[in-house]
């Protein structure tokens, strides 16, 4: 039980300490696990929704980043734009193949 009261105060702790790093968290865990459930469901509306969450959290990584710069910021900002260049080339695959 302790440990899950631990987990339980480190999530709220993080979602006060830094809210929009923590949205950011939760959509790309979302996105997760919705394109998990589109590997095993081929139904393109998980597809879609898995993309489009990929794509708000890594442009709300890249504005963070360039209001407020981090220590890690180059690191961040690579990893943000090979996302978005990701989920907009599976957009572009899936257009086409429409």
């Amino acid at each position: 039980m302790r440990f899950w009261y631990f987990w339980l105060n480190s999530f709220i702790l993080s979602s006060q300490y830094n809210p929009p790093r923590f949205v950011e968290l939760l959509m790309l865990f979302l996105a997760i696990a919705m394109l998990a459930i589109a590997t095993i469901l081929p139904d393109r509306p998980y597809l879609i929704l898995g993309l489009s969450l990929v794509v708000g959290a890594s442009i709300s990584i890249l504005v963070r980043e360039a209001i407020a710069p981090s220590p890690q910021t180059r690191i961040t900002q690579v990893t943000a734009l090979l996302l978005l260049i990701i989920s907009l080339y599976g957009f572009a695959d899936l257009m086409h193949t429409l």
